[in-house]
């Protein structure tokens, strides 16, 4: 995830009841201190290269959805923090970009084929380690801990954000 110009497709009007997510970033690349040191406390989501995650983002997520922060591809990955949708879908500049290590030479500006949503912080937790996440009896359906589960943008259900938010209080 790195700063890109915006422009594009206005984002989704909000919705009565938010919806939840959870977001995986590299903390080398972006990590949850990062978010909160933003201009605003706020970046947009680059770098997506899957559909279906791809597709969440274009056709499920609104603004003021929240978001579990998870830094994954690291010595201890877990959730660290809170964060919330804040704008967005936009096409993803990092995919027109030739020194861009999320190129994509067959997406256009006419025809761009991956997208970007603006998220901001909202608070950093304790670290909620990926065991800890597996040792949760109501947090077995989580999808991202799910056997074969590579995406980097899952739903989270109602219980699931719950669940997550009484084991962040112990």
């Amino acid at each position: 995830m790195r700063l890109t110009e915006r422009g594009g497709h206005p984002p989704h009007p909000p919705t009565t009841m938010p919806r939840h997510w959870l977001m995986k970033s590299e903390p080398d690349e972006c990590s949850i201190d990062d978010l909160r040191d933003a201009p605003a406390g706020t970046l947009p989501w680059t770098g997506v290269r899957n559909y279906q995650a791809r597709n969440f983002m274009r056709d499920e997520m609104r603004l003021g959805d929240d978001v579990l922060f998870y830094h994954s591809s690291c010595p201890e990955p877990g959730i660290a923090g809170l964060a919330r949708i804040a704008g967005g879908p936009v096409p993803d500049g990092t995919q027109f970009d030739p020194a861009s290590p999320y190129h994509d030479a067959k997406s256009t500006p006419d025809k761009p084929r991956w997208l970007q949503i603006d998220v901001s912080f909202v608070r950093k937790t304790r670290l909620l380690s990926l065991a800890a996440l597996r040792a949760a009896p109501s947090l077995q359906t989580l999808r991202t801990l799910q056997p074969g589960n590579r995406l980097s943008i899952t739903p989270v259900t109602d219980t699931e954000w719950r669940a997550v938010l009484r084991l962040l209080q112990d």
